[in-house]
């Protein structure tokens, strides 16, 4: 995965995410916004057809929005994770 910083402050972050869309910046926006130290997190797609997501994230200053992205990159692992296990015993379960 591609990240291209646009912006960086103390506690503002800015990047862009070029071939991703909707479906993984929802779940990293939604995470984000669900942490206490976010104060703002949103993202845009000036075109749908070839826009390249930018996401936005303000901090409370407590933690940097660096160290928030990567806590909530450990949940996102894991969210896929246990999808993962799901879909591997259903399958398994199948076989037998």
């Amino acid at each position: 995965m591609e990240i291209k910083i646009i912006r960086k402050e103390d506690n503002v972050l800015e990047f862009e995410l070029p071939g991703e869309d909707h479906t993984f910046c929802n779940l990293l926006v939604n995470l984000l916004n669900k942490n206490p130290h976010v104060e703002f997190a949103a993202y845009k797609i000036e075109h749908p057809l070839i826009g390249v997501p930018r996401i936005f994230v303000r901090t409370d200053g407590v933690k940097k929005p660096g160290e928030v992205l990567i806590e909530v990159s450990k949940q996102i692992e894991s969210v896929y994770e246990a999808i993962k296990e799901k879909f591997t015993a259903s399958i398994n379960e199948r076989k037998k």
